[in-house]
């Protein structure tokens, strides 16, 4: 079984592109709403909160798992994988995919994503290596507004304060990178214009389905794990899984 973690319903961007390319697997989604949103955590807490995701789902019976949040990819450390048990070739992160899909692009790119996500610098360490110009831009508290329902009209403001030193026409894409953020692509799109949007889900479920499939197939079960329980995470669910069965339990 196929365990998929995030802070919220950004995650669910992930579960649905997974389904999407995989039916057949068998998925356990968990999302930590109680201590959302991650975007604004220290590394220390991020590694505590990832180490406690990953143990959930083990515990329920999660024998693949899938980082679906940005922030939390820093506190990936090698060393987590004999700690926890998992194989590393069982654990896949946003990162590593969302680059590799990249690694031929020429044009300079954006990247949108979460304080903790830009202060880790990974995807611009990745991308620098491979010789390609990037910036990364913070979005202080969007995530948070998007988890918590906060209104579109404010949720515009902070991307527009956010880009607002920012030339977009110099860039060939903007990189999405936090999975809350797809779930507000209208206010993207309103604030932004025809700027070419990506969403690292994309990539994910690709490397997922070459590196877990055909081990991964199973009955195409869905069941769905929070923290806590919230209308906006029920309405985002019921969203982006319309056709789907799966039952919401609320864990400690």
């Amino acid at each position: 079984m196929i365990g998929i973690f995030d802070s919220g319903s950004g995650g669910l961007t992930v579960l649905k592109a997974i389904r999407d390319v995989m039916p057949s697997a068998d998925i356990l989604y968990f999302g930590d709403i109680r201590n959302a949103p991650y975007g604004e955590k220290s590394r220390e807490e991020l590694s505590r909160l990832t180490v406690n995701s990953i143990r959930v789902l083990q515990a329920r019976g999660a024998t693949s798992i899938v980082s679906a949040c940005n922030s939390v990819s820093a506190s990936l450390a090698i060393s987590l994988f004999d700690s926890l048990g998992l194989a590393q070739q069982n654990l896949i992160e946003m990162v590593g995919p969302t680059v590799s899909y990249f690694k031929d692009f020429k044009k300079p790119i954006l990247l949108a994503a979460t304080p903790a996500t830009v202060s880790s610098e990974l995807y611009q360490s990745a991308f620098r290596m491979l010789g390609i110009t990037i910036d990364a831009v913070a979005i202080p508290k969007l995530a948070g507004a998007i988890e918590f329902g906060v209104s579109a009209t404010d949720q515009e403001r902070l991307i527009a304060a956010a880009f607002a030193p920012y030339d977009l026409e110099k860039y060939g894409a903007l990189i999405l990178a936090c999975t809350h953020y797809p779930l507000a692509g209208a206010s993207f799109r309103k604030v932004l214009g025809e700027v070419p949007f990506f969403d690292p889900a994309e990539a994910v479920a690709e490397r997922v389905k070459r590196q877990l499939w055909p081990r991964e197939v199973g009955d195409g079960t869905l069941r769905l794990l929070v923290s806590r329980d919230t209308p906006q995470f029920r309405a985002q669910a019921a969203k982006m899984l319309p056709d789907a069965s799966y039952l919401i339990e609320v864990v400690d």
